[in-house]
């Protein structure tokens, strides 16, 4: 938890968005996509060996490389990943739902070995004391997260600092998230600590219940052809925070800001806490936001702390929106 523009750039080709968005679903293994489930519900992709317990899957994989295929089902298990690089893989993609269960008060997932790629898998219902209870919590090293959904949770996403790491999220959900009941400060649909990259790609962030939809302090992001829809939101915040900077693209994105707001002053904020990475030629372009149809106020779509050269525009802006405030 946490307590003008500059030049008219061309707009980002689709083609390159869905190239972007295509290395995601690359990071998965075809053998995994493959793999059909024994009688026990996990089962490491490799050796054909099935596991009751998701742990005791991981532990199998250890410091190596494996594939977890997870039968459908719910399931009140969680895992903590030491080490190695791990898929976790539902056999059918949404059918394999992780409920209202967290490792070390943290989240379903708590993963710290060298990488972590999981697709298809459903996480609800995350709750824990500090009110940071999440689907994933990532505590060192890379992650790619494809087709999947996250929701009615304290936090979708939450990680630590690995500022060598890469982070990818392609085509999925992150739905009645975020809170602010915390001296601490918010959680968030999406929070990212100091990372080197963050793509997130094809994905939508709906129905807020507090906090930011996506807050990034990575160095670089990259999100482009998400939807943000705050219509029905809840005491939510800003859609897109680097708090700190950022440098990279926010593009062919669609935003929609509803009437239930905690600060509703602006859609996208740079630099708002620190200035630790330079944001000269983020570009913020083909992006199309506005008001929910029952909402009639002023907000800015781009608020800038840090000063940099930000490259803004041309996004298709909805009335009463400004394109860009300087702070």
């Amino acid at each position: 938890m946490e307590s003008l523009a500059r030049s008219t750039p061309a707009r980002p080709s689709v083609l390159a968005v869905c190239a972007i968005a295509a290395l995601a679903v690359a990071a998965i293994p075809v053998a995994a996509v493959l793999a059909q489930p024994t009688a026990q519900p996990f089962t490491v992709v490799e050796t054909g060996r099935g596991y009751g317990s998701l742990q005791d899957a991981v532990n199998a994989i250890g410091n190596g490389q494996g594939s977890i295929s997870i039968a459908p089902g719910t399931y009140r298990q969680c895992a903590v990943q030491e080490g190695g690089t791990v898929t976790y893989l539902a056999a059918e993609p949404g059918k394999a739902v992780f409920d209202r269960t967290t490792c070390e008060g943290k989240a379903a997932l708590v993963l710290r070995g060298k990488a972590a790629r999981i697709s298809g898998l459903t996480f609800r219902g995350m709750a824990v004391p500090d009110h940071n209870g999440a689907g994933i919590r990532l505590e060192q090293g890379d992650l790619t997260v494809a087709q999947s959904w996250f929701t009615d949770s304290q936090q979708g996403i939450l990680t630590g600092s690995d500022p060598s790491g890469t982070i990818v999220i392609d085509k999925s959900t992150f739905s009645g998230l975020g809170n602010c009941e915390d001296e601490a400060g918010c959680a968030h649909s999406v929070y990212v600590g100091d990372y080197g990259l963050l793509r997130v790609t094809r994905s939508r962030f709906e129905r807020g219940t507090g906090g930011h939809y996506l807050k990034s302090r990575a160095r670089a992001v990259q999100v482009a052809a998400n939807s943000f829809d705050d219509s029905a939101g809840r005491g939510t915040n800003y859609m897109i925070d680097l708090p700190e900077g950022s440098a990279g693209q926010i593009t062919n994105n669609w935003f929609v800001q509803g009437r239930d707001k905690e600060n509703y002053s602006a859609f996208i904020t740079v630099a708002a806490e620190d200035h630790t990475h330079s944001a000269d030629g983020l570009t913020i372009a083909g992006n199309d936001a506005r008001f929910a149809p029952d909402v009639r106020r002023s907000s800015a779509f781009v608020a800038d702390w840090s000063g940099d050269k930000l490259a803004v525009g041309p996004n298709m802006l909805g009335t009463g929106l400004k394109p860009f405030e300087k702070r």
